[in-house]
């Protein structure tokens, strides 16, 4: 994407750990995500990129791949170090970054590396913010908390056999992302974990976090803390932030709403405000800019089928003409283009007529290239920061989206009330609900 901040590399000894730097607030903050990512990748999850772009609003930012997957050096499985090596590679990142001393926070698994690293060098980290940080995954005795070991091997197993295909991810994503999975989502964890690592690493990164009992390191951790867990989500189960609040003296214990497993999914806007706050000790996402604005979202139907079909160059080509008429087509009708998430994208208008006619215009001339979309609008208040917009306008469009058939363009009644006069014919398609926003929702399909 256009702003994608530029991959570095840090060297420790003879591995490259990839790394970005971006943001230009006053206070460094080291990110360390969790199991596997993919620097390039991230930035294309709307949610993703909009939780980072968020980061960097108040602080400069440098975030890694660890060694093993990603953009970092792949190793071979019997290869991947302990973790005290890998907490030597966020250090490592940090020189090269010119940084010598930062916020710390980590995600899942990168949570367990950022609390050690808090332990273990306290002149390095001046404040830790953990998400979901679970000091002992595997079940011990007087330790309910976690999957027994044969939970564990059932896991890996399925793992191990189902890594990078589509039925595995749609799983997986249902489970670690309940309250906001979509077709979007899917594609991008399909990418993601293929982009990522190969089965037999996935599988050595999970044994090796399984394996890792931190619960003795945390009385050793002496810097400012913040815990944030979403407690609806069921592990860790709410009794283990509970514990670990207890272990830190002086941690904060903060529970967000929502049911996600990853922080980059769901209410991202929750998770920087408590950042920000924590580390600079203002909030500033009360002062976004507010309007009332049309969203629409696209996604191209059977996208891995095409792939499949057609192959990686051919496909890559195909989305290259699709992203050009649908600017294109957003420019002819007034829009604005906000971001494009692998096969779909997102735009904004401030006429709802016209964001039917965008959307209906696109129908068409990706028909010609042999590809069928489905369309998504609805009429709602958006949050404006930069060239993000945030609100719950935009999750309500996406989820529109989401139930719309090939070839068709689905709105809220909102929508529909609001294009009288404007000669646009719609059809009622009942009441609907639409995953992770509260009631039912009367939407219609436009002919």
């Amino acid at each position: 994407m256009r702003d994608r901040p530029d991959v570095r590399y840090a060297h420790n000894d003879d591995v490259a750990i990839a790394y970005q730097v971006f943001g230009e607030g006053p206070i460094n903050l080291v990110c360390v995500p969790g199991f596997i990512s993919n620097l390039y990748w991230n930035w294309e999850l709307p949610e993703f990129r909009r939780m980072l772009t968020g980061l960097g609003s108040f602080a400069r930012v440098a975030i890694l791949d660890r060694r093993g997957v990603g953009l970092s050096d792949r190793l071979y499985p019997k290869d991947l170090p302990a973790l005290e090596v890998v907490k030597d590679d966020v250090l490592t990142v940090m020189d090269d970054a010119g940084i010598e001393c930062a916020a710390m926070f980590g995600w899942q698994s990168g949570a367990t590396l950022v609390a050690l690293l808090a332990a273990t060098h306290p002149a390095r980290v001046s404040q830790l913010v953990t998400f979901g940080l679970h000091p002992c995954p595997l079940q011990k005795p007087g330790w309910p908390y976690s999957w027994s070991r044969s939970e564990w091997e059932s896991y890996l197993s399925k793992l191990r056999q189902g890594w990078g295909t589509h039925e595995w991810v749609q799983q997986h994503v249902a489970e670690w992302a309940p309250g906001s999975s979509s077709l979007t989502i899917e594609n991008w964890a399909l990418a993601m974990f293929q982009l990522s690592a190969n089965p037999a690493t996935a599988e050595a990164i999970e044994r090796l976090d399984m394996e890792t009992d931190i619960r003795a390191v945390l009385p050793a951790i002496h810097v400012p803390t913040l815990l944030l867990y979403r407690p609806e989500f069921p592990d860790p189960p709410p009794e283990v932030g509970d514990y670990v609040a207890a272990q830190i003296s002086g941690a904060t214990l903060v529970a967000l709403p929502g049911r996600d497993h990853p922080p980059y999914i769901g209410d991202v806007d929750a998770i920087i405000d408590e950042v920000e706050a924590f580390l600079t000790g203002q909030r500033h996402g009360a002062s976004l800019d507010r309007i009332l604005s049309t969203v629409l979202f696209t996604d191209i139907v059977g996208s891995t089928q095409h792939l499949a079909e057609v192959g990686d160059a051919r496909w890559a080509h195909l989305l290259a003409q699709h992203d050009g008429l649908a600017r294109r087509e957003i420019e002819r009708h007034r829009g604005r283009y906000i971001e494009s998430a692998g096969d779909g994208l997102l735009a904004t208008f401030d006429g709802p007529a016209r964001a039917v006619r965008c959307a209906q215009a696109l129908g068409a001339a990706v028909g010609e290239l042999g590809l069928d979309i489905r369309a998504g609008c609805h009429t709602g208040e958006i949050e404006l920061a930069g060239d993000e917009i945030r609100g719950l306008a935009v999750h309500i469009a996406a989820r529109i989206g989401a139930l719309a058939r090939a070839g068709e363009v689905l709105v809220s009644s909102t929508v529909k009330d609001l294009t009288v006069g404007s000669g646009l014919v719609f059809e009622d398609a009942g009441e609907q609900e639409l995953k992770g926003v509260p009631d039912r929702w009367h939407l219609y399909r436009v002919l």
